[in-house]
């Protein structure tokens, strides 16, 4: 599929089929974030495959969203922020780690939707229960939520904005 089409089939999938995701796609989605460009090409986040039932469960209580455990993998970002500050300071703390976070979570939900996996990217949860949940450092903080598995629905397409509304000339 050529990269436009992938950009405009993706949907966000609540939904799994009880299906394993195969060690070799979940590796090839992982190589995918690590592709992803960063600020000074540190590389300013983590990510946590979690494929532990109980581990699943504590984050689909942290943000209240059950499907997140039926999915097999959830693939959790954080932003490392003491790596970005080391070379930028506080603009590296406050920004570049969650940016570099951001895009390598976006990397990775792409990676899975070119290899038939479905995703949703999930953000609204309890970033101290999610932090828990995977016993990740103190400074470290939870961007984004992809439980990854094979879809179980079809959702349509989103509207979207128009770009007249969305795009300002100068």
């Amino acid at each position: 599929m050529n990269f436009m089409d992938l950009i405009h089939s993706r949907r966000s999938v609540r939904a799994f089929v009880d299906r394993q995701v195969e060690p070799e796609k979940l590796r090839a989605v992982l190589q995918a974030a690590n592709q992803a460009p960063s600020a000074g090409n540190l590389q300013a986040y983590e990510i946590y495959q979690v494929m532990a039932p109980r581990v699943r469960a504590a984050l689909a209580r942290a943000a209240d969203q059950s499907f997140i455990a039926e999915a097999p993998v959830t693939l959790v970002f954080f932003a490392n922020p003491g790596r970005a500050a080391r070379k930028y300071g506080a603009r590296g703390r406050d920004l570049y780690a969650l940016q570099d976070a951001t895009i390598a979570a976006a990397y990775a939900q792409l990676g899975c939707h070119e290899l038939g996996l479905a995703t949703v990217w999930v953000g609204a949860f309890a970033a101290a229960a999610v932090s828990a949940a995977i016993r990740a450092p103190g400074d470290w903080v939870p961007v984004a939520l992809l439980p990854v598995g094979y879809a179980d629905e079809l959702p349509s397409a989103s509207a979207r904005r128009s770009l007249d509304d969305l795009v300002h000339e100068l």
